[in-house]
Order: C-alpha cells, then sequence, then structure tokens
C-alpha cells in the first residue's frame, strides 16, 4: 500500500505550484534569445508543437503517476509497476537530478538578490562597469556570492519546512501573481519605447535563413526543460493534488502560462534592449551586465524598472528552487520517517555544500582546482542535468507510462477527460515520439551524434 499525503493542494494552488516549478530563470532569458537566434516566429511555432507533442506528454504522464501513487518518487515507480517494481526504484535517481540543479541554480538566486540590492542603491553607469562590476563579484567576491547563497538556501529551506499549504502553495500563491503582474506592468509601459515594434519582429516574424534542422533539435530540448519534466518535481507536486482535480486541464493552464510568461519576458526585454540601440547579449551576460546599465540610462524610470524586474526574477527563482528539494524531502520522510523539519534542513545543508564548491568553481582563488578538463564544476554541474540526466529522467517517465503502468488504470484516469483520439495520440506519443525525440536531443546535447 503506497502512503497517503495529508496535505493536499487547491486546484489552483497545484497550478501555480506547478507553474512556479517550470517558469525559472531560464524562461525569463533563455527563451527569448534561443527564439530571435533560431528564426522568430517559426521557431516560436515549432517549439510550441513540441510542446504539445513532447514537453506536454510528458508533463501529464508525470502528474498521472503522482496523482495515482500519492506518494514519494520511489514509492511511486516501485507501487505503480505492474513489473519489476524493485526494479524501476532505480527510477528515484531523478530525484538526484534536482538536488544537482539546486545546488548551482541557488547560486544564481543569490546573485539575483545580490543585483536587488544593486538596484536599490547605485546601478552601474555603463556597460564597462557594469561587466567589471558582474566579473569582480563572480572571481574575486566570494564572500559577497556566499552571504546571499546562504540567504537564498534559508529562505528555500525555511518555505518547504513550513509544509505544503502554509508553505509551498501560500508562497506560490503571493510570488506567481506578483511576478505576472511586474511583467504585465513592465510590458505595458515596453508599448511606449522606440524599440517595442522590433522587440516583436526580433521574436516573432519569421526568418527561415536561421532556422534550420539544429533549430528543431534546439525547441524540443527548450520544450523539455522549460517545463520541470524529468527531476521528480510534477511527480512530486501532483502526488498532493486533490482526487477530483482534472490533471489534463491543469496541466494545459500550467503549459500555457509557462509559454506566455517567456513571451511576454522576451518582449520586454528585448524592448529595453533595442530602444537603448544594444545588440541583444546571452545568459547571465543579458541579465548581469546589459540590462543594468540600460536600466540606469532610462534614469528614475529605469532604476525603478530594475528593482521591479530583479524581484520577479527572484520569484521566479524561488518559487522553482522550493519545487526543486521537496522530491527528496519527501522521500526522506516517507522512505526514511524522518520528520519534515529534519528532511528539509539535512537534504537543504548536502546541496548548500555542493553549492559552495560550484560557487568557489568560478572564482580566481579556487577556480583551478575545481576545473575538471574544459569545464569548471559549476559549468559540468549545468551540462550533465541538461543535457543528460533529465533527457534521461523524461524517457524514463514516457517509457514507465507508456508501457509500465496498469493501462486500465492510465486509460480510466486520463481517456475521460481528454476523448479517445487524443489519448491514443498521447500514448503514441509517450511510446515512441517522445523517446526518439529525446533521444536525438540527448546525442546532439552531448555531442555524440550532431545533427
Amino acid at each position: 500500500m503506497i502512503e497517503k499525503n495529508k496535505e493536499r493542494f487547491g486546484r489552483i494552488g497545484f497550478i501555480l505550484a506547478a507553474a512556479g516549478s517550470a517558469v525559472g530563470l531560464g524562461n525569463i532569458w533563455k527563451f527569448p534569445y534561443i527564439t530571435g537566434e533560431n528564426g522568430g516566429g517559426v521557431f516560436v511555432l515549432v517549439y510550441l508543437l513540441t510542446v504539445v507533442l513532447i514537453g506536454m506528454s510528458i508533463f501529464l504522464a508525470e502528474v498521472l503517476i503522482g496523482k495515482k501513487a500519492n506518494s514519494d518518487t520511489v514509492s511511486a515507480f516501485e507501487g505503480l509497476a505492474t513489473k519489476g517494481g524493485h526494479i524501476w526504484k532505480a527510477a528515484g535517481f531523478t530525484i538526484f537530478i534536482g538536488m544537482l540543479i539546486l545546488s548551482f541554480y541557488s547560486v544564481v538566486i543569490g546573485w539575483i538578490f545580490h543585483y536587488i540590492v544593486v538596484a536599490l542603491t547605485a546601478l552601474p553607469t555603463n556597460m564597462k562597469e557594469a561587466e567589471e562590476a558582474f566579473m569582480t563579484m563572480l572571481q574575486v567576491n566570494w564572500g559577497t556570492q556566499l552571504f546571499y547563497f546562504s540567504l537564498a538556501m534559508f529562505l528555500i529551506a525555511f518555505i518547504i519546512s513550513q509544509g505544503v499549504k502554509r508553505g509551498i502553495e501560500k508562497v506560490n500563491l503571493y510570488m506567481m501573481p506578483a511576478m505576472m503582474t511586474i511583467l504585465v506592468v513592465m510590458l505595458v509601459y515596453a508599448t511606449t519605447m522606440s524599440g517595442f515594434g522590433q522587440s516583436l519582429e526580433f521574436l516573432f516574424s519569421p526568418n527561415f535563413e536561421k532556422f534550420n534542422t539544429s533549430s528543431i533539435i534546439v525547441a524540443v530540448g527548450h520544450a523539455f526543460f522549460t517545463l520541470s519534466i524529468g527531476m521528480a518535481v510534477i511527480l512530486t507536486y501532483a502526488s498532493s493534488i486533490g482526487e477530483d482535480t482534472n490533471i489534463v486541464k491543469a496541466s494545459l493552464s500550467v503549459v500555457a502560462l509557462d509559454t506566455i510568461i517567456a513571451l511576454v519576458a522576451g518582449i520586454v526585454i528585448f524592448t529595453i534592449t533595442f530602444s537603448s540601440g544594444t545588440e541583444p547579449g546571452k545568459g547571465a551576460g543579458l541579465v548581469f551586465i546589459t540590462l543594468p546599465a540600460l536600466f540606469y540610462e532610462m534614469g528614475t524610470v529605469g532604476s525603478i524598472m530594475a528593482i521591479f524586474f530583479f524581484i520577479s526574477l527572484a520569484f521566479a527563482g524561488l518559487t522553482s528552487a522550493i519545487s526543486i528539494l521537496e522530491p527528496m524531502v519527501m522521500y526522506l520522510e516517507n522512505r526514511w520517517d524522518m520528520t519534515k523539519s529534519k528532511a528539509t534542513y539535512g537534504s537543504a545543508f548536502v546541496v548548500y555544500l555542493v553549492g559552495i564548491l560550484a560557487l568557489l568553481a568560478n572564482t580566481k582563488d579556487f577556480g583551478a582546482i575545481l576545473t575538471i578538463g574544459s569545464k569548471n564544476l559549476f559549468d559540468w554541474f549545468d551540462f550533465l542535468t541538461a543535457a543528460i540526466l533529465m533527457p534521461l529522467g523524461g524517457i524514463v517517465i514516457a517509457v514507465f507510462v507508456g508501457y509500465f503502468m496498469d493501462k486500465d488504470m492510465v486509460r480510466d484516469e486520463v481517456e475521460p477527460l481528454m476523448g479517445s483520439t487524443f489519448y491514443n495520440l498521447w500514448m503514441i506519443s509517450l511510446r515512441y515520439i517522445v523517446p526518439i525525440a529525446i533521444t536525438l536531443v540527448l546525442l546532439n546535447e552531448t555531442g555524440i551524434w550532431k545533427i
């Protein structure tokens, strides 16, 4: 018998919590950039198709596992497998994917906390000053990084220790609407700026010269990674939803919110960059170097926008981070009979120790000894989770639901919610399309077979 959780998400609470997990830092700067880089509107179309055919398929499968199991990840696979339950316990490796991700993800949240303070005090006056400030923080002032990283980890652990209703759901009920409100206000203001039209063109106008076969692989990969699937997060959240929750509608709502927020953030960010006559940057360079300098150039309005922008980033980061740690906490509670507090702070402390290594890997003082081959530990953690472990987790989810869960159980739960035609298409996606597509992504990302 699989143990039942006592605390339950409300319907809106689950949608906001799952969306909070899916909407992370990558949505707000990575998605806009790769859209412009891979053909604009045509890439968005392909991305949306891959979200439906691949991302949505796995997301719904993971929600189904969680809802039917009502327990931790290991118990879910073990208890729901029609055969080989003891072997499927190994699928619990997905819990550790999240732990590894959180070790460096929370370091980045620490950077954002630091930049909230920068926005409140003194923004860099030009691009050179902004770059020097960021690189100094990253490579020299590791004490500053450590302080904000420690603050981030404490907040994450504290929120989770309060439980599903008072902690995770309550935080998401406030942070997600607040983040969306900030982005909408910034979007409204962006419509008055000179670069608004150029931003729309950059993101949505089809550019077939930039679109190629590798763009399809990029779309598949990002559709997969942006939804927080394959690392036990959605499964764990779904284990706490009510029995009457329509998992198809809930999944569609989360996917829609995730995509809309990414698009809105892209419009806002590139409106600011184009209005200032600046070419779009990438990743950390865009968020922590280019934008702070551009906010300064905008005067008082820019200073206010900077504060709210980094606060929205912090909300996006925290809502994702608390979801990443929760699977390990639930596992320790259910399988090791730990208290909520001991499971939370114990697992958070392990992540904290690993995170310190990731943090120090970028510094001049310790970078050399924390570098293996061509990458330091921070970059290795990022590469291993994104290019290898999460795709494997996605394949595990698809194969398990497609072949190893009770077929009648799956059909009875899902088919009435979507109809027989879409149900059959979903099963085809899980059994054939998803494993093949993710395998191609994995091979492409690791360089084994470049497409």
